[in-house]
């Protein structure tokens, strides 16, 4: 049976962003096999994300990379960076699926969209962006569309890996929205390798921490 109130809706989408990253790279999501002959079925399911907004507190070591390195942060579409350097992209859409651990693997699936906003990166006369970014849960990953100079160069590419295991409890408000923070935004190996080769450096590595991420969403 598929439970659909508040408190299910609520607690599956505490359950993706939290098994979004409850090991490393390497160990891969969580989650056992399945097993037994019937299919199994999801606890509780999100079949229609709709907001709010996933917000980036950039590194102070990011930023003082990009700075040494002469790279310019900017927003994209409908994001923004605040003065105190907190990167906000709206929450456009997606679905959310929670299966019992152990009865299928990951037992967290679906997607959480982020179109018609991302970041840029300007450095040298070069201009690289990163949007419509795509949280998959049950990777741990965020993928996003790359373009150079308004050039398409790699469609939804890997872009950052998310380490949950700084994620701080979930956080339900008065007004319908619940709030996870505290997930390590680290930069995955493929964006490190394309931003080098675009601006001609080795400083950016895999792993290199941007920023730590605060997720509001609509559970309404």
């Amino acid at each position: 049976m598929t439970f659909r109130t508040p408190v299910a809706l609520l607690a599956t989408a505490a359950l993706a962003f939290g098994a979004a990253a409850c090991g490393s790279e390497e160990s891969g999501s969580a989650g056992g096999d399945g097993g037994g002959d019937a299919p199994a079925k999801p606890v509780a399911e999100v079949k229609n994300l709709s907001g709010k907004m996933t917000e980036v507190t950039l590194d102070e070591g990011f930023v003082e990379a990009l700075e040494s390195l002469k790279v310019t942060p900017g927003p994209v579409g409908d994001a923004t960076i605040s003065k105190a350097g907190v990167a906000s992209f709206p929450i456009t859409a997606g679905n959310v699926k929670y299966f019992t651990p152990g009865t299928v693997s990951p037992f967290v699936q679906g997607i959480i969209n982020h179109d018609g906003a991302g970041l840029s990166l300007e450095a040298g006369g070069k201009e690289v962006e990163l949007e419509n970014f795509d949280v998959d849960p049950g990777k741990s990953v965020l993928t996003g569309d790359v373009s150079v100079d308004g050039t398409e160069a790699a469609p939804d590419a890997p872009l950052f890996f998310l380490d949950g295991r700084t994620l701080n409890p979930l956080q339900a408000n008065d007004d319908g929205t619940a709030v996870l923070e505290g997930t390590t935004v680290k930069l995955k190996q493929e964006a490190a390798d394309l931003l080098n080769m675009t601006f001609g450096i080795d400083a950016l590595k895999a792993g290199m921490v941007i920023g730590t991420a605060k997720i509001t969403l609509n559970t309404k």
